[in-house]
Formats: structure tokens, sequence, C-alpha cells
């Protein structure tokens, strides 16, 4: 057989693709993926003080200061949901957005040296980061039935969920999407402007106080309302909240909108992501 009748599996061209890696092509690096997620997960928690248990001390610290301050200080409402349940779920959930979201939008400018040396699908790099973020999130996760648990058993507290649990999965899944397509988005325009990272670090944090992580979305004046639903994370939250404990307000048409949402976002940060990449290698 001459050369040029020779099948390759995949050819390293020049050219940028709107579409990006092919799924089988993904599926080809599929043991890099498991070991980049190996490596960021034992370089988190190797000589360390307490190991993966960091993993739950964070959500723990961060809900005796929600406590403290939300519950006993200002004194915000949580229904009939007891405070340290209802803080614990939104805490648990934004984890998941905010610590995907931190790990992808800086896949450009932390991995220009290996980008830059040798060939594989760059989308590896920030599902790896979701990966690992989203092992925590199943940690806190269990931690979070836990504390249900036993408020289910030596607090009396009655949590009636029904069919909505069913909805627990497309929760976090539409969370994950969102914030893989942000932090696209967002790794493409900090690897051209790097002084932007800063303000994105910002905006996330104030982005939380848009988002029913500290309260109900029933607690929000009706003529102001609106600014929260804007956020496509609100009908998930309540909708988590409601699914694991059987209290939130979430509405058919809210749902729709954040699915749209998400849909359009990831289609549009997936194509951004991949045609730029090649590029970005110059400038970073």
């Amino acid at each position: 057989m001459s050369a040029n009748n020779k099948k390759w599996d995949w050819e390293i061209q020049s050219r940028t693709s709107w579409m990006g890696s092919r799924l089988d092509e993904l599926w080809e690096y599929r043991h890099l993926l498991v070991g980049l997620v190996r490596r960021d997960f034992l370089l988190n928690y190797q000589q360390t003080v307490l190991g993966p248990f960091w993993i739950f001390f964070q959500p723990i610290m961060t809900l005796v200061t929600y406590v403290l301050v939300f519950d006993k200080l200002v004194g915000i409402p949580t229904g009939t949901v007891p405070p340290v349940l209802f803080y614990l779920a939104g805490i648990v959930l934004w984890n998941l957005f905010s610590d995907g979201f931190n790990g992808t939008s800086a896949t450009y400018r932390e991995n220009a040296h290996i980008f830059s040396k040798v060939y594989f699908p760059r989308l590896i790099m920030p599902l790896s980061q979701l990966s690992t973020h989203f092992m925590r999130f199943l940690f806190q996760m269990i931690l979070l039935l836990l504390v249900i648990a036993y408020y289910l058993v030596f607090e009396d507290v009655s949590i009636s969920v029904g069919p909505w649990l069913l909805a627990l999965p497309f929760v976090i899944l539409l969370t994950s999407m969102l914030a893989l397509s942000l932090g696209l988005l967002f790794s493409v325009i900090t690897a051209k402007y790097r002084d932007l990272a800063n303000l994105v670090g910002l905006s996330i944090r104030l982005l939380m106080f848009l988002t029913p992580v500290i309260y109900s979305i029933d607690y929000i004046p009706e003529k102001v309302r609106w600014i929260v639903l804007l956020n496509p994370l609100t009908p998930l939250f309540e909708l988590f909240r409601l699914s694991l404990l059987g209290e939130g307000t979430v509405t058919i048409p809210q749902l729709i909108y954040s699915v749209l949402f998400t849909l359009f976002l990831f289609a549009g940060s997936m194509l951004i992501f991949n045609k730029q990449g090649d590029k970005l290698i110059d400038v970073v």
C-alpha cells in the first residue's frame, strides 16, 4: 500500500474548526483525562494536615458562618426548613458551580506551556478540572445527605420531596454545564486580556448574592425579584432544595428559560473555545 493510501486515525492540521475535537478523539484520550483528575486530586490534598477532609472542612466552616451571620444576626427566614439544611444545600451546589467555573476559566493561562509543546484535545483540560470538582461535589453531597438523615431521625423534621427527587440529576447536570460553559468562554477572554481575571473573580463572588444561596426567592420583594430571576442559576437552586428538602419556588417557564440559556451558552462557548484555541497559543 502506498503512503498516499494509508488511513490515519486523525490528522493534525493548521486550520481551526468551530466543532473542535470529535467524540471518538476525546475517547482516545480518556486515560489522559483520568490521569489529570488523579494528579489534581493528589496535588490538592497531599502533604496537608487534614488531607481529603479539607473537602468537608470548607463547607462546614462556611455553614457555621452563614448560620451565625444570616440566621442569628440578620434573621433571614428559611421557611420550614432548618437553617443548617437550607444553607448547606445552597453551599454544596454553589461550590460545584463556582469551583467548576474558576477551574475551567484558567485553562489557557495555566496550561499554555503544555499546549505549545504537545498535542491533545484542548477540551481535555477543562473537562479534567470540572471532573475534579465534581468529585468534591459528590463527597459534599454525601455530607449533605448525612445531615438530612440526622434531622430526619433525631430532630423529628418532616421532609416531603415526592417526585421532585427525580429532578436532582437534572439540576446537577445543568449547573455543571453552566460552570463549564462560562469557564470555557472566560478562559478565552482572560487569555487575551489577563487583567480581566481579577474582575472575573470578583464578579463570580458578587453573583452569589444574586443567586438564592443564602435566601429563598420568596424572600425577595416582588418589585426587584426580576433581577434575581434573570440569573439562570436561580431556578436550579430552588429546584435543588425542592428535590432534597421539599421546599422551593420554581415554575415551568423559569426552568425552560434556564435550560435554553444553558444550552445556547454551552454551544456558543464550545464553538468559541475550539475556534480560538490554536490562535491563543501565540498570545499567552
